[in-house]
């Protein structure tokens, strides 16, 4: 989010300071508090969690973290949800591995469309949306005490909804 953003505001050509447009310190406050574009991280989540466990043949409910330590389940879980399940194991092994090849972060973030082309509702650049597709690049930039602010809270926001601080 805080990558995303400050890509956005420099594009906006927005006044920066020496950590960037929106540093990171503020970026976490903002995060905890609840106080951004998009509202609060958590009700986000725990809303569509709600849901997927209500609707699930209408909602779906997949985890980034369970995206990249297993993908193969994963798009056999999509495939299955939208009532498109893989044929036989032989067949259905073949067909997800080109699925992944065709889907994998670095072959969508190396498309012409993805590295030159633009979103023009926003008039975005479409490579604003890629960054490193990596789990746990946070602890690069985030300070021990933001992160034990954030595992704070989010414990305290997933309690009792079946979701806990390992889902993330």
């Amino acid at each position: 989010m805080w990558h995303f953003y400050n890509k956005i505001l420099k594009l906006s050509e927005t006044t920066t300071t020496p950590d960037g447009p929106f540093p990171v310190e503020r970026a976490a406050e903002s995060f905890c508090s609840g106080v951004l574009p998009c509202g609060s991280f958590y009700e986000h989540v725990v809303g569509y969690w709600e849901e997927s466990n209500k609707r699930p043949e209408e909602v779906l409910f997949l985890k980034y973290e369970e995206l990249s330590r297993d993908p193969e389940e994963q798009v056999r879980k999509l495939a299955s949800f939208m009532r498109r399940p893989f044929s036989s194991m032989e067949d259905g092994d073949a067909e997800v591995e080109k699925v992944l090849r065709r889907s994998s972060f670095n072959r969508l973030k190396e498309l012409e469309v993805n590295k030159n082309g633009v979103w023009e509702l926003h008039r975005l650049p479409n490579n604003t949306f890629f960054r490193k597709g990596t789990v746990g690049d946070w602890k690069c930039y985030l300070t021990p005490q933001m992160a034990k602010r954030i595992d704070q809270l989010t414990r305290l926001k997933l309690q009792g909804t079946g979701l806990s601080l390992d889902d993330f």
